[in-house]
Order: structure tokens, then C-alpha cells, then sequence
């Protein structure tokens, strides 16, 4: 259930059906390990940003942030939008479509800030896809998440996800005995959310590209170092980069 004493969107109604419809699927398929929804504000418009691992981990990033009584307005791929029911179901959510590559991609970061400003919730993948890197730790990030953030003045929550890629594998080959998806056994899905990201010595500073760049990889730092909590594991030093060799993040 929702924390108590959350604000709730405008799409509440909308909201409790497709989570009436998700989340017992949800309670048979995956063994929660949540924390961190202290972190979340009670009030007033944030951002949320986690790493993208699978196909699947929108649902359980989704239930994580749902359950925190802060239902988020995540920034989905346009594409998505013209699926059958499931793109009805994402516009009457508050979802906001993304057209890459279009004319009309500022767009999706308008209707990000005017969120934010409005007192809600946006969750944004940085990364843009499912991560390439090798050892599936956070890619470079894009610079939308930042230019909201230092546009709106709103707190950015990172967020680390890690188990449900072993759901539906992100990229299996195919092969004998490389099912990409795992109904059973059920599965251990970690979602854990941290403080927020220190982006203040960005406040105030023009939005050039130095400036961008800078707060995005402050924001995957953050992301990154909890998902090395989760996994118990050091992180590579060199951050993949949309198949482009990878550069050193430290």
C-alpha cells in the first residue's frame, strides 16, 4: 500500500487500476527487497532516476515508486504509446511519451518540467536503453535528467535496481538453454533508493554542455555506488558508453 501521508498525482484513479491489474502478477513473480523510500519527498515535484537492466524492470521500478504513495510520470518511449490498451493505459496514467530522434523530442522535456513544477513526481532511465556494458553497470548518462533538475531546482533521487534481468535477460542470444524469460523460480528483485543527488555546485550556472555533463555523471555516480551496495561488488572504472569505447569514470 501506498505510504501514508503521501501526496498522490492526478491519475489516481487510472493508477489503482493498472496497479490492481500489475501487482499481484508482481507478488508471484518477484521476492521484493526494497529500501530507501525515506528519501522520497513527501511533497513538491522530484525526480526520480535508476539504471535500466531489462525489459521487465519498469514494472518493479514502477510497483518500488507506486508503493512509496509518490506514483511517478515516467518517461517512456513514444513507440510504446501506440501498443493496443497498453498505450491507452500509459496516457491515462500521465505517462509522458519520448519521439527520439523527432522534432518533437524537446517536447517530452517540457512536459517533464511542467511536472516537477506542478508538484509531482517524473522518474527518468538516464541511460536511455538497457545497459551495454558487459558487466551491466550504468552507461553514460543523457543529459535530459540534469537539465530538468537544474531547470526546476527539484531534488533527483537515485535510484538502484538489480534482479530483474534474471526475469527477462536483456539480451539472450537465443541459443539452447537461454530462455529469455524466467517465469520460475521467483526471482529476488532489489530496488533501493538513496539521498539525494549534490548537484549544488551546478545551481546558478548557465546550461552549457560542461555543465550538463558534469551533473549527469554526478547523478550515474550515485546510481552507480548504490547498485554497489546491492551487488556487493566494485564497480568497473570505466563507464560504457552507447557502444562507443568505454571511458574511465574515476
Amino acid at each position: 500500500m501506498p505510504v501514508p501521508g503521501r501526496t498522490h498525482n492526478p491519475y489516481g484513479l487510472w493508477y489503482r487500476l493498472a496497479a490492481g491489474m500489475v501487482r499481484p502478477v508482481l507478488f508471484l513473480l518477484v521476492e521484493r527487497r526494497w529500501r530507501g523510500h525515506e528519501h522520497m519527498p513527501a511533497e513538491g515535484g522530484f525526480i526520480t532516476v535508476a539504471n535500466h537492466i531489462s525489459h521487465f524492470d519498469p514494472l518493479t521500478f514502477g510497483h518500488f515508486q507506486y508503493s512509496s504513495g509518490r506514483p511517478p510520470r515516467m518517461l517512456a518511449k513514444a513507440s510504446l504509446f501506440g501498443i493496443p490498451f497498453v498505450g491507452a493505459m500509459l496516457r491515462r496514467t500521465g505517462q509522458i511519451p519520448v519521439h527520439r530522434g523527432t522534432a518533437d523530442a524537446a517536447s517530452a522535456l517540457r512536459s517533464a518540467v511542467d511536472a516537477v513544477e506542478a508538484g509531482e513526481c517524473v522518474a527518468i532511465y538516464p541511460e536511455g536503453t538497457i545497459t551495454r556494458d558487459p558487466e551491466m553497470w550504468p552507461m553514460t548518462g543523457k543529459t535530459g535528467a540534469a537539465r530538468i533538475a537544474l531547470t526546476t531546482g527539484a531534488p533527483v533521487i537515485p535510484v538502484a535496481q538489480w534482479g530483474a534481468q534474471h526475469i527477462v535477460r536483456p539480451y539472450a542470444r537465443g541459443g539452447r538453454g537461454d530462455r529469455r524469460v524466467w517465469l520460475a523460480p521467483r526471482q529476488t528483485v532489489h530496488v533501493v533508493a538513496g539521498a539525494p543527488v549534490d548537484l549544488s555546485r551546478y545551481t546558478g550556472r548557465p546550461l552549457t554542455p560542461d555543465v550538463l555533463k558534469g551533473a549527469t555523471e554526478d547523478i550515474m555516480a550515485a546510481i552507480t555506488a548504490l547498485l554497489a551496495e546491492i551487488r556487493q561488488e566494485q564497480p568497473s572504472t570505466r563507464r560504457h558508453t552507447h557502444g562507443r569505447p568505454a571511458r574511465e569514470t574515476a
